[in-house]
């Protein structure tokens, strides 16, 4: 028999999911492409992760200026999942926003260490393809 997610968390990471930060916005826009693929506000219970590649264990936690009252759970968080095998980077939402393709690059590197050096590759361009007409 499985284990059941708590539905307050579930409800709690559609609600993340579905209201994101505009730092959490610019790089989903740039990475969401990859794969081995990315996903938002991944449940860990009893925790939400912000993104995290679920083949490379490998998560990104987009922090605000409220994380830095949090500095301690943050750590103990972070040390939770990582003794669940998780490699955890923590980022600033203002160095995101500064330069969301550096931010990209340094997930996208943490990811292909994860991957033992596989860097994820963006999904192969439909140019030159024949599109269906819509009917």
């Amino acid at each position: 028999m499985g284990h059941r997610i708590d539905p307050e968390l579930t409800r709690r990471a559609r609600e993340l999911r579905n209201n994101p930060t505009p730092a959490e916005l610019a790089v989903w826009r740039r990475i969401s492409r990859y794969r081995p693929s990315f996903t938002r506000q991944v449940i860990v219970a009893p925790f939400i992760i912000d993104l995290a590649c679920r083949t490379a264990k490998f998560g990104v936690e987009f922090d605000g200026s409220q994380h830095l009252e949090s500095i301690a759970a943050d750590d103990r968080r972070t040390r939770f999942l990582e003794g669940l095998g998780w490699q955890i980077i923590r980022m600033w939402n203002s160095e995101v926003l500064a330069n969301p393709d550096g931010a990209v690059l340094h997930i996208l590197s943490g990811a292909a260490e994860c991957l033992g050096g596989t860097h994820p590759q963006p999904l192969p361009s439909r140019e030159g393809r024949a599109r269906n007409p819509r009917r």
